[in-house]
């Protein structure tokens, strides 16, 4: 039964009532979302509103001009430090579909010629006013009709142009009223949470609250610590200036230098827009900024004003979001883990709960400092968090919903593997570690789930059931001993054998595994040797320069320093591991098992790519990610993640995306698969005349 037909069977008075709690409830949230701090996650605020919708669509006497359903933002608060400013312009919401479906009924009501697909950035809005090209006012959203005046403080964001630079085709305006988001970068974010951390404050729950809060400053000084940035998504109030779509509207507002997003694009068809939906659906987090769904536009202006809005959304636009990030659950319990570097951290249990397209039952909270530190109970509501394929995170409390049985969590003494007494490694670290490295059953299960792992020796028969297994009936004193196993030792396992005692299937293509590994290349035995700090980009660099384990280990800490993409901490730690006896040991037994310490020269390839960036992105034929990446770094070149004037060539494969497009921007050559291996072999480009043919194929 959907929500529309349970509210169906209220009577008027019981429908009145439901509607006054629920319309409380939205404006109160609204209110701490806008002026304040948010008391629970987005998903929690859209099921709440879309409730109010379906009420109302039940009950249509229940729509009212006041309604939240028919407003914008919220007002300014009434004790804020920054005036009142009319938007000459209202600004208007946007109304929004959850599925595939929903999308489709909209485009089916909505027909146009050309549609623009564009990130909804999950930021703070601003209203810029410029007159004869100079900015005159910058404000907040507010309910649309009044924001605050926060002009001050946009004039100490870098993105926001104090003046508008004019062109041939596009000068500038008598008038113009640009709308944009403000928005925190990802690594800006992290950098300012770990400041406030040092610093003894609470850390900003997500991007969008920390850019918010920067705009609301008191002292401008502050607001450009916060590294905000702009990227403009409209148009408002003009004169002198009369597109015909958006996409023109687009083109004027970054020939008068204001940002725009990189990743809007131009379709025309109702599958072009579903497919766009579906794309950003798996690269959410390709984007520079937080974004939480893609906006739909009509993009000719006449068809945009021919249909029209209703009371707070256009009927020309739409915004479909994904499955949230954000949400709320209970917290059952706080338990710890402990990893291979033994590093004991809490987590905790949860009621499952959907969240960024999974449901999950187990969230970080990091070590016992941060549990601390964000005030968290067991019992508590709490809000956690899922970026993608990361691991989810508790945020922190709900603290309006406890009921005074929440109780403290206390970190244990003991490791709850192997009951050692825990400890900081040394004076002032946040996190406490299980001091017996060598057997603690949980650190050397976990070694081993990470030596067998894709990154370093790739032994598919080996997770981590079948490590626990081979570690509790002592078939591995530790990873010294994985090489020397055979038939007669894995028949003392359960997981590797069969009922009648002989090796099965598993066994088997263990010991092929075990083969196989003991050929692989230098760094990934550097990687699976699981030295603290050292992954796979230290482990190629050391390799590399080194060309053998010994040479590496002979080397003084200052000039494994030296080595690219190493420095002083990576060299320190690489050093003290060897100073361990039994550490020494692996690599000793792993030498006599034949397990490569050394670089084959005669396998080495060419190094066509030294002094080369190369990014690739999209899907290729013959390629994977990690082939690719190994490809380059194996023939002296970079592989980056991202685009910038410093990249030499970008590879795009089948839906490529934004790094493409910002390729095409920056002017760096565009390779397909065909010209990659071409570069690869040769460590140059095609010709120039080839290069056209390069981009055209790709572009197909």
């Amino acid at each position: 039964m959907t929500a529309t037909e349970s509210f169906d069977q209220l009577n008027p008075e019981e429908a009145q009532k439901r509607w006054a709690e629920l319309a409380q409830e939205v404006r109160r949230h609204r209110e701490l979302y806008y002026n304040e701090q948010p008391a629970i996650p987005d998903a929690d605020f859209d099921a709440l509103f879309q409730e109010l919708v379906a009420l109302e669509s039940a009950h249509p006497q229940l729509v009212v001009p006041d309604s939240p359903t028919q407003e914008v933002g919220s007002a300014p608060a009434a004790d804020s430090a920054f005036a009142d400013i009319e938007h000459l312009e209202r600004l208007m919401s946007l109304d929004n579909v959850f599925n595939a479906d929903e999308l489709q009924d909209w485009l089916d009501r909505t027909p146009a010629e050309a549609y623009l697909a564009e990130l909804k950035i999950d930021g703070a809005s601003i209203d810029l006013v410029y007159r004869d090209g100079k900015l005159a006012t910058a404000a907040t959203r507010g309910d649309g009709r009044v924001g605050e005046d926060i002009t001050a403080n946009a004039r100490v964001i870098e993105s926001i142009p104090h003046e508008l630079q004019g062109s041939e085709e596009y000068p500038v305006p008598a008038l113009v009223e640009i709308r944009g988001e403000i928005y925190m970068r990802p690594e800006d974010f992290e950098a300012l949470n770990e400041e406030r951390a040092s610093e003894g404050k609470q850390a900003f729950a997500n991007p969008r609250n920390s850019a918010a809060g920067g705009l609301r400053m008191k002292n401008p000084d502050d607001v450009k610590k916060r590294r905000l940035r702009l990227v403009a998504h409209g148009l408002g109030a003009r004169e002198g200036f009369t597109p015909t779509s958006q996409h023109d509207a687009y083109a004027a507002i970054a020939a008068w230098g204001l940002p725009v997003s990189p990743y809007t694009e131009r379709v025309t068809t109702s599958k072009e827009v579903q497919d766009k939906v579906k794309y950003w659906a798996d690269h959410r987090h390709d984007a520079e900024f937080e974004m939480d769904g893609v906006v739909i536009k009509v993009d000719d202006l006449g068809s945009q004003r021919s249909l029209g809005a209703t009371s707070r959304a256009p009927r020309w636009a739409i915004a479909y979001k994904y499955p949230p990030e954000e949400v709320t659950t209970k917290l059952r319990n706080i338990e710890v883990g402990v990893g291979r570097t033994g590093r004991v951290t809490p987590y905790a249990v949860m009621d499952p709960v959907f969240v960024s397209g999974s449901t999950v039952s187990m969230a970080t909270l990091h070590n016992q400092s941060e549990v601390k530190r964000k005030g968290v109970l067991i019992g508590d509501t709490v809000i956690i968090r899922k970026a993608g394929e990361i691991i989810p995170e508790v945020l922190g409390p709900v603290e309006e919903k406890r009921d005074g049985t929440e109780t403290e969590w206390v970190f244990p003494e003991n490791c709850p593997s192997c009951g050692t007494k825990l400890a900081p490694q040394k004076e002032g670290d946040a996190d406490w570690r299980c001091p017996n490295t060598r057997t603690c059953p949980a650190q050397l299960s976990a070694r081993l789930e990470y030596l067998a792992g894709r990154g370093a020796f790739d032994i598919e028969a080996l997770g981590e059931k079948g490590a626990i297994d081979l570690i509790e009936r002592g078939v591995l004193e530790d990873e010294s001993d994985l090489f020397d196993l055979t038939e007669e030792l894995l028949k003392k396992s359960e997981v590797y054998t069969t009922k009648a005692g002989n090796v099965n299937a598993s066994g088997k293509k263990l010991l092929s595994n075990l083969e196989t590994a003991r050929h692989t290349d230098l760094w990934r035995v550097l990687v699976a040797l699981s030295i603290r700090h050292v992954g796979p980009t230290a482990a190629r660099a050391i390799a590399s320069r080194y060309g053998s384990l010994d040479a590496a280990r002979s080397a003084d800490v200052e000039d494994i320093a030296e080595t690219d993409g190493v420095g002083l901490v990576i060299a320190e730690s690489f050093k003290d591991w060897f100073e361990i006896d039994w550490h020494r040991t692996i690599v000793d037994k792993w030498a006599a098992a034949g397990v490569t310490m050394a670089i084959d020269a005669s396998d080495k390839p060419e190094q066509t790519l030294e002094g080369l960036t190369i990014v690739v992105t999209g899907t290729l034929e013959n390629f994977s990610r990690d082939s690719a990446k190994e490809a380059i770094i194996s023939r002296g070149g970079k592989a980056s993640g991202s685009v910038s004037k410093k990249t030499d060539f970008v590879v795009a494969g089948e839906n490529a995306g934004s790094k493409e497009t910002k390729a095409r921007d920056l002017g760096v050559t565009i390779l397909n698969e065909n010209g990659f291996e071409t570069l690869l072999a040769t460590g140059s480009g095609p010709a120039e005349s080839e290069a056209g043919a390069e981009d055209a194929a790709t572009e197909e």
